[in-house]
C-alpha cells in the first residue's frame, strides 16, 4: 500500500487488536486475526485476504504505527483500486469493528469517498458504511 494510516495505536490498543475479531453473523463484513506483528483483514462471506499490514513499536515506546501493508488486487477477490479508499478501510476496520469505536470521522471520510467515486451526492451514508464495514456484534 502506498499510504498508510497515520495513527498511532495505544499499547491496550494493539493488545486487543492482536485478539483479532471474528464476525459473529451475517451483517459483519470482517474478520480480523493477528500473527506476530502481522494483522490480516479478512472479507468473512469469502475467506478471502484482503491487507496483511505489519505493526512496528515506536521508537522510545509508547504504542505502535502501521509500517507496511499489503493489499489485495485480483479484482476476482477484491475489486478495490484506491489506495486512499484502503488505507482508510484497515483504520476504519481496526477501529470501529475490532476496538469497538465511534470512528466518526472515519465513518464521514468513507461515505465522502464513496459518494465522490460515485459521482453521486445521494447515495445513502448507511448503505454506504454497511457494504464496505458492515456491523459489529453487540454495536
Amino acid at each position: 500500500m502506498s499510504l498508510l494510516p497515520e495513527r498511532v495505536w495505544s499499547d491496550g490498543e494493539w493488545d486487543r487488536i492482536r485478539l483479532g475479531y471474528r464476525a459473529q453473523d451475517m451483517d459483519e463484513k470482517w474478520n480480523v486475526l493477528a500473527e506476530g506483528d502481522v494483522v490480516f483483514l479478512h472479507r468473512s462471506w469469502t475467506g478471502f485476504g484482503v491487507v496483511e499490514a505489519t505493526f512496528a513499536p515506536l521508537d522510545g515506546g509508547g504504542g505502535r504505527r502501521i509500517a507496511a501493508a499489503m493489499v489485495e488486487r485480483d479484482g476476482d477477490r477484491y475489486t478495490g483500486t484506491d489506495d486512499a479508499y484502503d488505507c482508510l478501510m484497515l483504520e476504519l476496520v481496526l477501529s470501529a469493528i475490532v476496538l469497538g469505536e465511534p470512528a466518526r470521522e472515519l465513518r464521514v471520510r468513507l461515505v465522502e469517498l464513496v459518494r465522490r467515486a460515485a459521482g453521486r451526492d445521494d447515495v445513502p451514508a448507511g448503505l454506504v458504511q454497511h457494504s464496505a464495514l458492515g456491523l459489529r456484534s453487540g454495536s
